[in-house]
């Protein structure tokens, strides 16, 4: 058997082709299940060290809000022009009231959304100061879903088979995604040509036996592996041995400043370098690379030019501070001064 070696993706030619499909981007519909997050934002200075202990004192200017997790999926691929279905779980509090709202703002239906009373909304607060991530603290819970949420959410995806291009997994670890969420996604979509991506959560892999793609970082993958990934060799390795176990069409592992590398289940093995010229915050990159790539796949794009123009969209969002999305005009505009 011959010797599998990582080959380098031509950006530059592939480029030539992106434009056409990203002007389809309207035209392709996402599904987005997961975990709905709200991300808070406390921006400030620090000027002094606190006399009651030994933490940076941050004076605050302002606070921000915007919509995390699985939402902020859905975010991405509505700035991007194409159209997307939300499905989550959110409390009965002012946090997922505020949620509701926002989802509604961005002209996304919110009849996906399953409210549980006695689960608190997934809230992440971030102390910002200098452009730099201080401390962060979340007020979550990661119960799995009731059996009738679980039930409601299938029965309204069942009721959109037919409308929709590719559906996208969220996964946060906040017990939305499940064996059995799962399986029930497996089942209403098999024999469909609808596509079905996941971006993972570690402990989670188990779930995800026989999808399309998944696009976990190198830690994710590494661990799902049982060894880090710290040069080529054990890159090679962990997608090869994530495609053999979850039985997938496509592994994308993204590697932070060292680009992506995909994987595809007829042994090709493609470099895809960075493209980002600054890298202030990775906060929500991996949202916008799998909502980039399954809209580019939506819009009829093949897997390694889906691959690339995620490549590029993450490289916009990760020299904004903060979760961050990408307009379609942006990401044009990124590829036509290659």
């Amino acid at each position: 058997m011959p010797k599998k070696r990582i080959q380098e993706l031509d950006i530059e030619t592939i480029s030539k082709k992106l434009i056409p499909y990203i002007e389809r981007f309207s035209d392709a519909r996402v599904l987005v299940i997961g975990d709905i997050i709200m991300d808070e934002y406390i921006w400030g200075d620090v000027s002094r060290i606190s006399p009651e202990a030994p933490v940076p004192v941050v004076e605050v200017q302002r606070e921000t809000m915007m919509l995390g997790g699985a939402a902020n999926v859905a975010t991405n691929i509505r700035s991007l022009g194409g159209q997307t279905i939300i499905c989550g779980v959110v409390g009965n509090d002012s946090i997922g009231r505020k949620i509701i709202k926002e989802i509604k703002k961005i002209g996304s239906d919110t009849d996906g959304i399953v409210i549980e009373p006695e689960r608190p909304s997934s809230l992440k607060t971030r102390i910002v100061a200098h452009n730099q991530q201080v401390v962060r603290f979340d007020r979550e819970s990661r119960r799995e879903l009731h059996g009738e949420s679980l039930h409601h959410l299938l029965g309204y995806i069942k009721k959109l088979i037919r409308k929709i291009d590719a559906v996208v997994v969220a996964d946060y670890g906040k017990g939305v995604i499940s064996g059995r969420m799962m399986k029930g996604l497996r089942d209403l979509l098999r024999g469909s040509d609808i596509l079905l991506a996941v971006d993972p959560k570690e402990n989670n892999f188990k779930h995800y036996q026989g999808i399309d793609i998944i696009t976990p970082n190198h830690h994710e993958a590494g661990a799902f592996c049982g060894f880090k990934i710290v040069d080529e060799k054990t890159l090679i390795k962990a997608g090869t041995q994530m495609l053999d176990t979850l039985q997938c069409r496509s592994v994308l592992i993204t590697q932070g400043k060292d680009g992506m590398t995909l994987f595809e289940s007829d042994g090709e093995i493609y470099h895809i370098p960075t493209v980002a010229r600054h890298v202030f915050d990775v906060t929500g990159a991996g949202d916008t690379v799998i909502g980039t790539l399954c809209l580019g796949l939506a819009s009829k794009m093949d897997m390694r030019s889906a691959a690339v123009v995620s490549n590029f969209a993450a490289g916009i969002v990760v020299g904004e501070v903060g979760t961050s999305t990408v307009t379609s005009e942006q990401l044009t505009k990124v590829i036509q001064g290659r």
